[in-house]
C-alpha cells in the first residue's frame, strides 16, 4: 500500500493506524528521511513515536552522501520483497513523488554522462542554479515549471538528460500506468487554508523543538558538504542564519513560504496519475476508508 500526499498532511498517523491493525511494515519514502540527523526539520517520527510499528529506509544516509533515485527503488524494493517474504503488510509512505512512482512501477532511468555531469556541477557552483535553471527554462518549460529555481540537483540532472539525450528532459518523466506492484495507491490532502495553517505551526513547533542547534550540529558534520541535504526545506534557510545573513523570523517566514511552494508542486506531480485515490485527511473515518480501499488489493 502506499500512503503519500503533500507534506504535513499527516501520512505518517494514517500510516501507524493501519500498520496496527495488520501487522504491517512502513517504508520510508521521503527523500530528506534518508539522513541521519535530519529528523526535527523533516518531522522524521522518533523510535517512541513509532508504537513499535518496524520502519525501513530511514537514518541510511550521512549528510554528505548524494541521495539517488535510483539506488533508492533498489533499495525500496528490495525492503518490499523482505516484507513480503515475510508474510507481513509493506507500507510505503512519504511525499517524494518521483521515489514513490521509481519503485511502484516498471521504470528505468535515462543514463547519465560522468563528463557532463561533472561540467555542469562546476557551473553549479561557479554560477548558481538560478543561471543553470534559466537555461533549462529555455531548453524545455515544462521541466523548469515542475522544478524548484534553488534546487541545482535536479537542474542538473534535467540539463544534462537534454544533452546526452537530445530530447527534453520532460520526455524521460515516468508516465504512470505500468505498475510492479497491485498496490492500493492512497493520496492525502487537507483544505488548502487549513493545510497552510497546520504548516505554520508545525515550523513553529520544529523551532521550539531544537530546529536551529539540529541544522548546526549537521553543518559541523559536513551538511554543505553534501550535495543534497543541505537543501531540504528549513535547513538552507536555517543556514542563512547561521552565516549571519538572516534573522531568525526571516528563515521561518522563508521556510513556511517555500513549504507552501512545495506543496503546490507536489500537489501537480500526484495530480499526473489518475490511479492515486485522493481521500481527506481530516476525516474522522479516514483510516476506515483506507483500509477497505486497501483490502481490494493483493499486495499492500
Amino acid at each position: 500500500m502506499v500512503v503519500t500526499g503533500p507534506t504535513g498532511t499527516g501520512k505518517s498517523e494514517l500510516a501507524l493506524a493501519l500498520a496496527e491493525q495488520w501487522g504491517g511494515e512502513v517504508i520510508n519514502a521521503d527523500s530528506m528521511q534518508l539522513y541521519r540527523g535530519m529528523n526535527i526539520g523533516t518531522a522524521k517520527l522518533t523510535v517512541a513515536e513509532r508504537r513499535g510499528v518496524p520502519h525501513r529506509l530511514l537514518d541510511v544516509l550521512d549528510v554528505t552522501e548524494k541521495a539517488s533515485v535510483a539506488a533508492y527503488q533498489r533499495d525500496a524494493r528490495a525492503a518490499i520483497e523482505s516484507v513480503l517474504a515475510s508474510g507481513r503488510t509493506p507500507l510505503l509512505v512519504g511525499g517524494s513523488g518521483l521515489y514513490i512512482q521509481s519503485v511502484v512501477d516498471d521504470i528505468a532511468f535515462p543514463a547519465t554522462d560522468l563528463t557532463v555531469r561533472a561540467r555542469l556541477e562546476a557551473e553549479l557552483t561557479a554560477d548558481g542554479p538560478e543561471a543553470l535553471w534559466e537555461r533549462l527554462r529555455r531548453t524545455d518549460p515544462a521541466a523548469a515549471n515542475a522544478i524548484e529555481p534553488r534546487n541545482g540537483r535536479r537542474v542538473v540532472r534535467a540539463l544534462e538528460v537534454v544533452e546526452v539525450t537530445g530530447e527534453p528532459f520532460t520526455a524521460t518523466f515516468p508516465a504512470p500506468g505500468r505498475p510492479r506492484y497491485d498496490a492500493a495507491l492512497i493520496c492525502l490532502d487537507r483544505d488548502t487554508a487549513a493545510l497552510d495553517v497546520r504548516l505554520a505551526e508545525r515550523v513553529d513547533a520544529m523551532m521550539a523543538a531544537g530546529f536551529l542547534a539540529e541544522v548546526r550540529a549537521l553543518d559541523a558534520a559536513g551538511l554543505r558538504r553534501g550535495f543534497t541535504a543541505w537543501r531540504a526545506l528549513g535547513y538552507r534557510q536555517l543556514l542563512d542564519v547561521i552565516d549571519g545573513t538572516a534573522t531568525v523570523p526571516e528563515a521561518v517566514a522563508a521556510t513556511i513560504a517555500a513549504t507552501r511552494r512545495f506543496v503546490r508542486r507536489q500537489r501537480s506531480w500526484f495530480r499526473r496519475d489518475p490511479r492515486l485515490v485522493w481521500l481527506d485527511a481530516a476525516d474522522p473515518q479516514l483510516a476506515a476508508t483506507a483500509a477497505r480501499l486497501a483490502a481490494a488489493h493483493s499486495v499492500g
